[in-house]
């Protein structure tokens, strides 16, 4: 009998599942589909291996790293091109996302970047609201902008944002989810700007995110080799419906299984290899994001060859195009190439290959007290918090 068993093998349960057999434990994981990962993939578009879902990670906290690290992978973490994104407002061109801002909340709602943005009594009426006294800072980060700043600065500028970092409306991310030391920032600081301005300076430089040479997906098979290595126990196309009957601890790492599964939330990514000399000077840098209401369907678009040098080489030439939609287009690929012109401003007269793929985001979960749970329905999405979430867990087992 295993001493601990754990069911899902995305990346929470892969973290989870090695780091507690590397003290030494009996683990044994399930997965009820034939691979793992979850939603950490690689597919080929164009003759490129590429990432089917995440392609970057957030460096705050240090986990990711420190896990690469430990994998032997070092060397292979890269930074993005440098850069601001970009922001396709509701009505006009895109334009550059203000500079001095945390996700999307500037430390100067007067900013001319900002005005660029919202408008000018939109950025006026944001000055107001922030220079009164704080009194309590709201649970999300929706009620926290649209109580300091107004609903326009949601609207128009910190919900495109949110939306592509967290794949969540900000009215439905909590304060701390979004960053942990928000709420106290603000209250220390008597107003959001001024909260923006100091969590900014005490960051360390360097980009926010970063990636691997290859793709995100080689942590997959790295967790997975290292985890058997150490003893560990993989059983593939294994549905577990009753948790009563594994061994030893149980950890659940899927969505549903511990407790009734909400809806989940459908995402789409269309990614196009695209030959197209325009492309080479990065119109939009590394990609831009996409205000509600704006004249197109996609959400966000990544130029994923503008942003990772080595996925540039190994493009040799043509252009990696990424664009992710919360409603389903009729034709995915038609709409990505006709929203690509639009966002970019150049027309894409050649596609060498395009790839359609939907992952489901599931709801957060509630579990049982007495159940050990990890992945996104509980650390939220991005891998940073997945994995540190998940090596908690495992700690917090093991002093048991």
């Amino acid at each position: 009998m295993s001493d601990f068993s754990v069911v899902g093998g995305g990346v929470g349960g892969l973290v989870v599942a090695r780091r507690l057999a590397d003290s030494g434990a009996t683990v044994t994981l399930f997965e009820a589909s034939d691979h793992l990962g979850g939603t950490v993939a690689r597919h080929e578009v164009g003759g490129i291996g590429l990432d089917a879902g995440a392609e970057s990670f957030a460096v705050r906290g240090g986990a990711v790293a420190a896990l690469l690290g430990e994998l032997g992978m070092q060397e292979d973490i890269v930074a993005p091109a440098p850069g601001p994104a970009w922001l396709q407002p509701v009505t006009g061109t895109a334009v550059p996302l203000p500079a001095t801002a945390l996700l999307g909340i500037p430390s100067d709602p007067l900013a001319d970047d900002v005005v660029r943005v919202v408008g000018l009594a939109a950025a006026e009426q944001a000055a107001l609201l922030d220079a009164r006294p704080v009194d309590d800072v709201p649970a999300t980060l929706g009620a926290l902008v649209r109580q300091r700043m107004g609903d326009d600065m949601v609207d128009l500028l910190v919900a495109p944002i949110v939306h592509g970092v967290h794949s969540q409306h900000p009215d439905e991310l909590a304060v701390a989810r979004a960053h942990p030391g928000l709420a106290d920032a603000v209250v220390s600081a008597g107003s959001l700007g001024g909260a923006v301005a100091r969590l900014r300076a005490a960051a360390p430089p360097g980009a926010a995110v970063a990636g691997i040479r290859g793709g995100i997906n080689r942590l997959v098979p790295a967790l997975a080799d290292d985890f058997v290595r150490r003893g560990g126990d993989v059983r593939l196309g294994t549905r577990i419906d009753d948790l009563g009957a594994l061994g030893g601890t149980v950890i659940v790492a899927a969505p549903g299984v511990a407790a009734p599964a909400a809806p989940g939330r459908r995402i789409d990514l269309v990614t196009l290899v695209v030959e197209q000399d325009e492309l080479d000077a990065a119109p939009r840098g590394t990609g831009l994001l996409v205000a509600a209401g704006a004249p197109v369907g996609a959400r966000a678009l990544t130029h994923a060859t503008a942003k990772w040098a080595w996925l540039r080489e190994a493009a040799d030439g043509r252009h990696v195009v990424r664009l992710s939609y919360d409603e389903t287009p009729a034709d995915p690929v038609a709409a990505a190439v006709a929203d690509a012109g639009t966002l970019l401003g150049v027309e894409l007269p050649v596609v060498v290959d395009a790839a359609h793929v939907f992952w489901v985001r599931p709801a957060a979960a509630s579990v049982p007290s007495d159940v050990a749970a990890v992945g996104e329905t509980v650390a939220g999405s991005g891998l940073a918090g997945i994995v540190a979430h998940a090596e908690r867990t495992a700690a917090e087992l093991l002093a048991r």
